[in-house]
């Protein structure tokens, strides 16, 4: 048995059994997939695939098994090759990072100009996507380190602690009506339309949570993933935005749009840091994280990471 046939293994269950994709996204032929495939099952002497033909339908209970141990396997060589660069490299290297839009383009900048100061030989590389795809790029080590609000903490397999709270805001052109009101309520904005986050991005989750208690149906006119996009459909007088509050805190005053929180009609949000349980993290990526947060320090990650899985994640606080 050999590391390509391990990673054919895993590479056919996250392409969900398509040997055809599988092979597009290892840049090798389906043929040789198969083969390998089958004959690290006769080495085994257990069927990893159940099939029908020669299509492979489910992974079998042994399968399961043989899946745990592969890995396992393959992380430890992911980790023998970060100890290698670390060690041979020392300050260089490549830092990949798995981020929702937001995080990449209102609170990733300063953080990483850091890190680029202070570790000039540092390459960053950022990955962009829905919080679901950020917690599959760590799985997938994509990724060495990822910050979103949603699904990292519900992610087997990844250590998530908070890294920091934030409210929405209400977005709306400067002479809109609602600049005048300190604390608009739920049943003002269910009367205007609405243009915010989609239901996978940035709280959302909490907007409509705060909807449906109250009885109540906003009218959502747009959906978008990006809070510039958004206002730029307010500035059209297309409705009142909600986005995250850092979406805005550098906005000039005195501009074409204003801002009101929102933090009484919806709630304190939560973005968190997270990592694949198990990785080995060079010191730049845990310097990283403690750039994000000053209390991220190494001793409260090794910590976090050391724990078993299923810990509560909430027990680390901000």
């Amino acid at each position: 048995m050999n590391l390509h046939q391990f990673r054919f293994v895993q590479e056919a269950v996250r392409r969900n059994l398509n040997l055809t994709e599988t092979a597009k996204a290892l840049f090798t032929s389906q043929p040789g997939i198969s083969k390998a495939i089958l004959e690290l099952e006769e080495e085994l002497g257990v069927d990893i695939f159940a099939r029908h033909g020669k299509r492979l339908r489910r992974v079998t209970e042994p399968g399961q098994l043989v899946l745990q141990s592969i890995e396992i396997i393959m992380r430890e060589v992911a980790n023998l090759k970060r100890i290698g660069e670390e060690f041979s490299q020392q300050d260089a290297g490549t830092l990949s990072i798995a981020t929702t839009h937001s995080q990449a383009r209102y609170v990733l900048p300063e953080p990483v100009a850091q890190l680029r100061r202070q570790f000039p030989k540092v390459q960053v590389v950022m990955h962009q996507g829905t919080p679901g795809d950020v917690a599959r790029m760590l799985l997938d080590d994509v990724a060495e380190i990822g910050l979103a609000t949603e699904s990292l903490a519900d992610t087997e397999g990844l250590v998530s602690l908070p890294c920091y709270e934030w409210q929405h805001v209400l977005v709306v052109p400067a002479r809109h009506p609602l600049v005048e009101v300190d604390r608009p309520t739920l049943a003002q904005l269910a009367a205007e339309p609405l243009i915010t986050y989609h239901p996978t991005f940035s709280g959302r989750s909490r907007i409509d949570a705060a909807f449906s208690k109250a009885r109540l149906k906003p009218n959502i006119a747009l959906e978008a993933i990006d809070a510039d996009v958004i206002k730029t459909y307010v500035r059209l007088g297309m409705g009142v935005g909600i986005v995250a509050e850092m979406a805005v805190r550098n906005d000039p005053p005195g501009g074409d749009l204003a801002w009101r929180p929102a933090g009484h009609l919806f709630g304190p949000n939560t973005s968190r840091v997270a990592f694949k349980r198990g990785a080995y993290l060079r010191h730049f990526v845990l310097a990283f994280a403690e750039l994000l947060n000053e209390r991220l320090t190494p001793a409260l990650i090794h910590r976090a990471m050391a724990e078993k899985a299923g810990a509560d994640p909430t027990s680390y606080d901000l």
